[in-house]
């Protein structure tokens, strides 16, 4: 008895500790995908600077001192002024709260429009799927551009309107990556199993089918984020997005911005700058993801994976 103890003690002891979820999406983040710890990293820091925007920025986005105009960066003026004397390091932090707000806004309801869209149209199949495919095929013949231009020139602009108009654009787009996993979800034999065991239609699709879809979903959330925010940018830069004063970075590098960026150039370069350093950390880390959560990928077996099971084998032994 006292010898089976110690054995069972010494399992206890030696056996490896179990992550959560997180722990290890983390570790295998900054430990395979440098590119997306970088990447993350970005999101984060935008993340904290649209919500905090009234505490980091230094004065407010529209306070205009005409004297202090098109002044180069400076001590008291970071990146500089504009040609109304606005501090433009203060519009950039407000302006990643916009890029913050209609990024994830848009986003989300894309996603929810996605996921009902796909989930129904790939569990039912038949007239339904039919009808709603070639819905689909007809929306996605026109570019994206020309949609966004004729709908905000439709129901006007404003940071709401964006939202809904962006949301529909990548929301019936989508739909098809949701609508493969699911057919791919619906063949498994855990889901035939629960219907011939009386599950309703609506269990089936809750509990069976978009709990084992929220990978691509996932993943299709963070690579739709930069896309939003650069269409957004695209729309305020052709003068159709969130009408000024709001300091969006698109409306930024427009106007006043291509007027005065050979006497200032900050107005035009650091907006750009901003915009693209995002886009590419948003991108990047959706790549990341993806990798790490696609179990089809080799990335959801990757190098640290192999490592821990044989640590794990080594131990066992």
């Amino acid at each position: 008895m006292a010898n089976q103890s110690v054995s069972i003690d010494s399992e206890h002891l030696f056996a490896p500790t179990r992550r959560g979820f997180f722990a290890d999406f983390f570790i295998r983040l900054f430990k395979e995908k440098h590119l997306g710890a970088v990447g993350g990293i970005i999101c984060l820091i935008l993340l904290i600077t649209g919500i905090f925007a009234n505490f980091l920025a230094p004065y407010g986005y529209n306070d205009i001192s005409p004297l202090d105009s098109l002044k180069p960066p400076s001590a008291q003026y970071w990146f500089g002024t504009d040609n109304l004397g606005r501090d433009l390091l203060s519009r950039i932090i407000y302006g990643a709260r916009l890029s913050v707000i209609v990024g994830f806004a848009a986003t989300t309801l894309s996603v929810i429009i996605s996921v009902f869209i796909g989930l129904t149209g790939g569990f039912f199949g038949g007239k339904y799927d039919m009808v709603m495919q070639r819905f689909v095929d007809a929306w996605m013949i026109f570019p994206g551009l020309v949609i966004l231009i004729v709908a905000v020139s439709i129901i006007g602009p404003g940071m709401w309107q964006i939202i809904l108009v962006l949301a529909l654009q990548f929301g019936i787009a989508g739909s098809r990556i949701i609508r493969g996993s699911t057919i791919a979800a619906r063949e498994n034999m855990y889901v035939r199993a629960a219907d011939a065991l009386g599950a309703s239609t609506l269990r089936l699709l809750l509990r069976h089918i978009l709990p084992n879809i929220m990978a691509p979903i996932i993943i299709l959330f963070t690579t739709r984020v930069a896309a939003v925010i650069l269409s957004e940018a695209s729309l305020s830069f052709l003068g159709l997005g969130i009408p000024p004063p709001a300091p969006s970075w698109g409306g930024m590098l427009s106007g006043t911005g291509r007027q005065y960026m050979l006497i200032a150039p900050m107005m035009a370069l650091i907006p750009g700058l901003c915009l693209t350093i995002v886009v590419y950390g948003i991108n990047v880390f959706g790549d990341a993801m993806r990798d790490l959560l696609d179990p089809r990928l080799r990335g959801g077996g990757g190098s640290y994976s192999v490592r821990q099971r044989k640590k794990k084998a080594a131990q066992s032994a």
